[in-house]
């Protein structure tokens, strides 16, 4: 599924990590991005540790859980052309 901006990072996808909202479409989950943003205060370190991780995805990880919590999010249907949808194999 594709999330609206300001989440164009976060993906969900059935079939990977039980449809849990991920980064990029990386098996990295929204909720392990946050897990690690806690446990990491030196952002160096984190990104020495977690190399396929950008500042915008922790950004956007954060904004994610706020929304959440609110219940600010839409999610739109799964476009097969979205660019964040990846392709079938």
């Amino acid at each position: 599924m594709t999330l609206k901006a300001p989440f164009d990072r976060i993906t969900i996808e059935p079939g990977k990590m039980g449809g849990k909202p991920c980064i990029r479409g990386l098996r990295i989950s929204v909720e392990n991005v946050l897990n690690i943003v806690a446990s990491y205060p030196d952002r160096k370190e984190l990104f020495e540790n977690y190399p396929d991780l950008e500042e915008e995805d922790l950004r956007q990880a954060l904004a994610f859980a706020v929304a959440s919590m609110d219940d600010q999010i839409e999610i739109l249907d799964l476009l097969p052309d979205s660019p964040n949808v990846p392709a079938a194999s």
